[in-house]
């Protein structure tokens, strides 16, 4: 059976114990036997490296150097990552070996909660079959991003609330290889609410199986 570790906490406004109940249920649905943790003393843990998936949810906040290189090690390894929005690309701001993990770090939002357009970059990738473009409202995150990256869905920035990014293709989703260890990401969901959003949710659950380890 595949095992997964769902990691939850940081910044409340991301609603990381809902979000986190979330996966924990398509998990459960997609035969992981799953556990969570509310501290980042468990990246420390040296089980981890057994683990097919982990899902950090954990916006901000500080990570112990011990706790960061188990958890750089063990994706290296072959554990997959996975996560959205800022639980994963805005957490742990000042450590760089995660960003360099992650593929990405957020840097603005302009214009906060906002209309904006969900574009698909690879429309023969698994994860995006069936998916066309689909309008969001929600935070339109703008990133920093490795150009290594597999990009899977981007949007478009209007300029309205920051005329020097007009036309800005920004990546959305992505997938990336790190040492042995599968990564997923979309900045997608803001809020737990944001799920219930076919496309968002059905990208996410996609990703999130890809990365895990294979049994």
């Amino acid at each position: 059976m595949k095992s997964a570790l769902i990691v939850y906490g940081g910044w409340s406004g991301h609603e990381p114990e809902e979000c986190a109940a979330i996966y924990r249920r398509w998990l459960h649905e997609d035969g992981y036997s799953v556990r969570t943790a509310t501290e980042t003393s468990a990246f420390a843990d040296p089980s981890i490296h057994e683990l097919s998936l982990i899902v950090p949810i954990f916006t901000m906040s500080k990570i112990e150097k011990d706790e960061l290189e188990n958890l750089t090690k063990a994706v290296e390894g072959g554990v997959g990552l996975a996560g959205h929005h800022g639980g994963m690309s805005d957490a742990f701001r000042d450590a760089v070996d995660y960003q360099f993990m992650v593929g990405g770090q957020w840097v603005a939002h302009p214009g906060n909660i906002i209309d904006y357009t969900v574009d698909v970059a690879d429309p023969l990738d698994p994860i995006m079959a069936g998916i066309k473009s689909f309008a969001y409202r929600s935070e339109q995150y703008y990133m920093h991003v490795d150009p290594s990256n597999q990009v899977l869905a981007t949007t478009t920035f209007s300029g309205e609330h920051a005329s020097w990014i007009e036309g800005v293709v920004m990546p959305v989703a992505w997938k990336r290889m790190h040492g042995k260890g599968r990564v997923f990401h979309s900045t997608l969901g803001h809020v737990a609410k944001e799920f219930e959003v076919r496309e968002m949710a059905t990208m996410m659950r996609r990703g999130m199986n890809w990365a895990a380890r294979d049994e």
